[in-house]
């Protein structure tokens, strides 16, 4: 271990929609987890990881706390809430834009049970005004600091404040990683944001996606990535093909361009809509998933 170096984990918390995910994005350099106006978008812990000249902060981007109406509800709440445990900072996201919601104080509450340190983080500073940024004294207390994830206001301050959280520790990933999950991961994540844009409110949280085969075809710089949009009912599955199949080949767009970008190569992408029948309560689907 490299004398003086500091390394730590920093769990990411905050109502769904607050802009976990954007941050994480944005400190990394990189698109690593996928972002949707939709509450409940991010499904995973993802690990986001930056790594500055003597530091190496691994950000575990969770869930949005919710109450849970399902089990897989279930699942996103208490995923949010074991990534208090073991690390070494927490970064309480708020949304600038409004005042304080009993959704924050709920987790302002959560937070008083823990010993890691807590920071506070007012995102949409942009978006907001002082009045609304100072009422966040009620939930967050005096070390907060207000930031825009998107346009990039204050994130360097941000990290210094997180430096401070770090203990002395090793360099857990190579210099030029930025994630810990692997690359088909992303690629079924950039398929399930794009297929959440163009669905909107007709099909909200019943997407699930599968990468069923990705491989480098020989002598070629294409990829071939076959994957299944899967929803609950066959209703939803006309909804995500839409009208003589326009809008899966326009998801199917969308998501080739950024996994061309990912990988840096030409993408040959296929994709199937399947119906599994109530997924989300089905423990044995969801485990098959990832999601347990």
């Amino acid at each position: 271990m490299e004398k003086g170096f500091r390394s730590g984990f920093i769990t990411l918390i905050g109502r769904p929609n607050v802009g976990k995910s954007t941050l994480v994005n944005a400190l990394v350099g990189q698109k690593i987890t996928i972002t949707s106006e939709r509450p409940q978008t991010t499904r995973n812990q993802v690990q986001g990881v930056l790594t500055l000249p003597g530091y190496q902060i691994i950000f575990i981007d969770t869930p949005g706390v919710h109450k849970p109406v399902d089990r897989m509800g279930e699942y996103l709440l208490d995923s949010a809430l074991r990534a208090l445990e073991e690390v070494d900072g927490i970064l309480f996201l708020v949304d600038g834009q409004y005042y304080p919601g009993g959704g924050d104080k709920y987790i302002a509450e959560l937070l008083r049970k823990v010993t890691t340190p807590v920071l506070g983080v007012v995102n949409k500073a942009d978006l907001s005004d002082q009045k609304k940024i100072e009422s966040y004294f009620q939930v967050l207390g005096d070390n907060f600091l207000a930031i825009s994830a998107l346009n990039g206001y204050n994130l360097d301050e941000l990290v210094e404040k997180i430096k401070k959280l770090l203990p002395e520790g090793p360099q857990y990933f190579p210099d030029d990683m930025v994630t810990d999950q692997p690359e088909q991961f992303i690629v079924a994540e950039l398929i399930r944001e794009k297929a959440f844009r163009l669905t909107r409110e007709e099909v909200p949280h019943s997407l699930a996606v599968e990468v069923t085969g990705m491989q480098k075809r020989e002598a070629s710089e294409i990829v071939d990535i076959h994957a299944h949009i899967y929803v609950q009912r066959k209703s939803q599955k006309g909804i995500v093909i839409g009208q003589g199949g326009n809008r899966l080949k326009e998801i199917g767009k969308l998501a080739r361009e950024e996994i061309e970008s990912l990988l840096g190569s030409r993408v040959y992408l296929d994709l199937w809509v399947k119906v599994k029948k109530d997924w989300r309560d089905r423990e044995e689907e969801m485990r098959r998933l990832g999601y347990r």
